[in-house]
């Protein structure tokens, strides 16, 4: 009996763009502008881009979770050099994810999904994310965060999916067992192979077929999800 449905944010409960350039960052640029920087605005998204990929790399391999003041604070050194003024840090870090938040783009029949699932299920959201903040945000205004048991976000859990602890700290807080539950997502290492890790099915979002699963484990779009629980 499936008790608990535990979903990813990015690419399940929204749409989105990973893409650190094509958004169109001219707002955080200008504040580069605006505090000594003279790099044009394509070298500013290649150094941008080079120390977040940097980043990723590192968190990849150790499974620690950064947070957007690190990445903004090593970009800064290198662009401004070390002394910059840290004022800079937040003013810079904020219109960054205003301006990356373009590419966020709501999916209609999430709230009322998660309105139905939430009366017969404990829903709980475990998501990858560099700001806290920002997911709680998007959630506010989705008006979705009071259907979910707990949010489990990698930068305050310390570690990142497929780390096995974020899963089985999600589990714990809501009263979970991993073979009662269900993790919805759309990326395979993190979200299937993570999820598969500690015994827990996933339902991976894979409408092209690009990941060599079982029939049973893909769906198209969260959308298809009530489908595959009527279907038990």
């Amino acid at each position: 009996m499936i008790t608990h449905l535990l979903f990813d944010f990015f690419g399940t409960l929204v749409e989105y763009s990973d893409s650190r350039t094509e958004q169109g960052y001219e707002k955080s640029h200008s504040v580069l502008l605006t505090h000594r920087a003279t790099l044009s605005y394509s070298d500013f998204l290649e150094s941008w881009s080079n120390t977040a990929n940097r980043f990723d790399l590192e968190a990849e391999t150790s499974q620690d979770e950064y947070s957007m003041d690190d990445v903004v604070n090593g970009f800064l050194a290198n662009v401004l050099g070390s002394d910059f003024s840290p004022h800079i840090l937040p003013i810079f870090r904020d219109t960054y994810l205003q301006e990356w938040s373009k590419g966020v783009k709501y999916i209609e029949e999430v709230p009322a999904l998660l309105h139905q699932l939430h009366h017969h299920y404990t829903l709980v959201l475990v998501t990858n994310t560099h700001s806290a903040t920002f997911v709680h945000s998007h959630l506010n205004s989705m008006n979705i965060t009071s259907y979910f048991s707990a949010i489990v976000t990698s930068i305050e859990h310390g570690k990142r999916k497929p780390c096995a602890s974020i899963f089985e700290h999600a589990l714990q807080v809501t009263n979970g067992k991993s073979d009662q539950a269900i993790y919805i997502g759309d990326s395979f290492v993190p979200d299937y192979l993570g999820a598969n890790g500690i015994g827990m099915r996933c339902l991976l979002i894979d409408p092209d077929k690009k990941q060599n699963i079982p029939a049973k484990d893909r769906i198209a779009h969260v959308r298809d999800l009530l489908d595959v629980l009527n279907a038990g």
